[in-house]
């Protein structure tokens, strides 16, 4: 009996995913924004099951900037090498390259500067000749719903001349805010993959042509329809090693971030359809026997000689807020925005799109205040504080319950459906619900994150025992 999945497949902050193979093997990278590190990338067998096998994207701002930073990359293979084009919409196109996907990938290298330049994406020509498309972010450019086409150096060092408008979504009825293409070529067609419409409600486009400069001609090829799958759109399209198609999208989903669904593709009449006539389908028969289980690594027992690669910083981080050792995490607590939002130093995850419960053990060693965290535009936190006065467990209003300084108390965070979060502690006569309920929120462009933060005058520190996270499926 063939093996089914469920959409989605990715049920978490995948933002913009876009989707590659070679050979037998499927690679995936997400936005990432001002996430360090960044541009994860996640390998499958079969589509369905993923997991993290590295980043490649190590350094980036100092300071929190919500919304900046990597915008929908594009990931491809060529000529031995991976490539992943990404916008920063305040610096410009910038790509990354790496033989072995795993690292060690270059430092970014800006193709092309200037604001507001956004959602790149390659093309090797059958003729050596390198192509580049991208997009354009009316917050910074004063323009949107439009195309522009580049010859590129091949070895992407440089675009080679001014760009050209190849769609204009102003000229086409009904088109907003164009954006996010993928470049491909077929049977000598030149298609362009493109979202519009927004994130929340808009839909999927596909254009062709005969010359890469156009004329292009377009159709909406997936649509929310009479599903309940809000803004279906932007991703990438891929091929199995048996001939099927595939094309990956995200939906927003809010407080969960933009979530990855898979969805079969046909050839018909020259054009690509996807789902069941143009509509999401909520699941299927898996791509590819044989891929095996997997998923993204969400708890971890510290036990390692480096952090899970499910965790990130908020801004670039110092190697003095951190520390593992004999299997625990240690979080010195430094001085930072009382905005767990703006704060550098929170260590951070997505949050599971399914009903989860999140548990952790805290020791507050010395003055300062930490704790377990949900982070998105409002943010909660339950922890401990200590002060000249003793050490309090905390969260939100709640009255402070003094502890025993230096004892371990776990701390949790049940989330339950439209991510209302049930705020947990054990002090030692079991667990209990505590504080008041939170509603979870999106970020700018992301979905809400779990978060370890440790605040202070930077003479204390948190001690975190496993992190554990149970998903509810």
């Amino acid at each position: 009996m063939s093996r089914t999945y469920r959409n989605p497949v990715l049920n978490a902050d995948w933002s913009d995913p876009d989707v590659i193979r070679v050979g037998a093997d499927f690679y995936l990278t997400a936005s990432t924004f001002t996430k360090v590190p960044g541009l994860p990338i996640l390998h499958s067998r079969d589509l369905v099951n993923w997991t993290i096998i590295g980043h490649a994207f190590t350094s980036g701002y100092d300071d929190v900037r919500p919304g900046c930073g990597v915008w929908a990359p594009s990931l491809r293979h060529h000529d031995g090498r991976f490539w992943i084009f990404y916008g920063d919409p305040d610096v410009g196109i910038c790509v990354v390259s790496a033989v072995d996907p795993r690292g060690p990938w270059t430092a970014p290298h800006v193709v092309k500067p200037g604001l507001g330049l956004i959602d790149p994406c390659p093309l090797w020509d059958d003729d050596g000749q390198a192509y580049l498309v991208h997009g354009w972010a009316r917050s910074r450019a004063g323009v949107n719903n439009r195309l522009t086409l580049h010859r590129m150096a091949p070895d992407a060092r440089k675009v080679l001349d001014g760009g050209t408008l190849i769609i204009d979504g102003d000229l086409l009825p009904g088109y907003r805010t164009l954006e996010g293409p993928k470049l491909y070529k077929r049977d000598g067609t030149y298609w362009i993959f493109a979202p519009a419409g927004g994130v929340e409600q808009g839909w999927q486009s596909v254009f062709r042509a005969a010359s890469i400069f156009g004329p292009y001609e377009d159709r909406i090829v997936l649509r929310q329809g009479g599903t309940d799958v809000n803004g279906p759109h932007q991703g990438g399209w891929v091929d199995t090693p048996s001939g099927g198609h595939w094309f990956m999208h995200f939906q927003d989903r809010g407080p969960y971030g933009r979530v990855v669904h898979l969805q079969p593709m046909e050839w018909n009449g020259g054009w690509p359809v996807m789902g069941t006539d143009g509509e999401p389908v909520p699941g299927g028969p898996v791509p590819v026997e044989g891929g095996g289980p997997g998923a993204p690594a969400t708890s971890d027992d510290f036990a390692g000689p480096r952090l899970g690669l499910q965790w990130s910083w908020q801004a670039n981080p110092d190697p003095a807020w951190w520390e593992l050792r004999d299997g625990r995490l240690r979080l010195a607590c430094v001085p930072g925005p009382d905005d767990l939002g703006q704060r550098p130093s929170v260590l951070g995850q997505r949050l599971p799109g399914d009903p989860c419960t999140v548990t952790t053990s805290l020791t507050l060693d010395g003055e300062g205040r930490a704790g377990l965290a949900v982070i998105g535009t409002t943010s909660a936190w339950a922890g401990l504080e200590r002060t000249r006065g003793g050490t309090v467990l905390v969260c939100g209003d709640m009255e402070p319950v003094p502890v025993e300084h230096g004892s371990p108390v776990t701390v949790g965070a049940r989330v339950g459906d439209g991510a209302i979060v049930t705020w947990l502690a054990d002090t030692g006569a079991g667990p209990r619900e505590i504080g008041a309920p939170f509603q979870a929120t999106q970020g700018r462009w992301v979905g809400a994150v779990l978060g370890l933060f440790a605040a202070g005058s930077g003479t204390g520190q948190a001690i975190f025992d496993a992190f554990t996270v149970d998903i509810e499926r």
